[in-house]
Parts: C-alpha cells; structure tokens; sequence
C-alpha cells in the first residue's frame, strides 16, 4: 500500500474509534435522560377488577331532591327525548335495568355532564354540579316506591 493510503486508512480508523467511543458516551446520557415508554393494556387486565372510587352522590335517598330532579328533567326538556316518564322515545328508556354506560350513581352523573355518543348532548356546561346530582337521584328513584309523580 502506498505511504498516502496507508496514512488515510490510518488516519480513517482512528476517526471511527474516536467517533465510536464519543457516540458510545452520548447514547448512554441520552438514554438515561429519555422516561420510559408509556404502555397501554390492550385486552383484559390479569387479576381482580379494579373499582375506581367514585364520588357520592350528596342527594342519595332525599325526597326533596328526587322532587326538584323531576322539575328539572321536565324543565330541561329530557322528556323530550326520555319520555314524559323517562320510558324511552328517541332516547333510551331510563325504567329499564339494562344501561349502556352503567347505572351506578357516578356513571349517570357522567353521562349527563358530560354526554355521550349517538346523541346525548353534554349538560355540564348548562346545569351546576347539584343540579346533575338531582337528575341523578330522580333516574335512581324510578320504578321505586319512592319515585315523585309515578305513573298511574
């Protein structure tokens, strides 16, 4: 090999070991300083189910607010959609013990604040927190003893 070769090859493999040992030590503070990927379960989760803590709903079992729920379903037009008595029309009936998006008291509350598909519009916007609460105890109070103005 030619001296100007030789000194190009040598000169070549010194700058790939110095690159290779730079390039070494940066990639172990880059990682280092990259936070771990976030994963996501896909399909069931192994184990016992996992129950998030709800809030409570602060007007459960009160006849006033089951009262004041009902003038607010009829004021808001839910009738409109939910029937007159909340038996189903365009909307789902709420009688029934079959509910899509769940039934427990959080969930509704959910539901009306903050809508869902196919045509539930959100009411969190329009109605305060108590409001919601007392939509929620009236749905909760139908096909009870102590539902207000029960149909006949």
């Amino acid at each position: 090999m030619n001296p100007p070769r030789l000194g190009c090859a040598v000169a070549g493999a010194a700058l790939v070991l110095a690159l290779a040992s730079c390039d070494r030590g940066q990639r172990e503070v880059h990682a280092a300083s990259v936070p771990p990927p976030i994963t996501t379960a896909v399909g069931p989760i192994p184990g016992p189910e996992q129950i998030p803590s709800r809030p409570a709903n602060p007007f459960a079992a009160d006849a006033a607010a089951m009262a004041d729920g009902r003038a607010l379903f009829v004021r808001m037009n839910c009738s409109g959609c939910h029937g007159g008595r909340a038996g189903g029309g365009m909307g789902p009936s709420l009688r029934d013990e079959d509910w899509l998006y769940g039934n427990t008291d959080a969930q509704i509350f959910s539901t009306i604040a903050e809508g869902r598909a196919q045509g539930m519009p959100s009411w969190g916007s329009k109605l305060t927190t108590e409001q919601v609460w007392k939509l929620v105890t009236y749905i909760k109070s139908l096909r009870t003893a102590n539902e207000p103005q029960r149909p006949g």
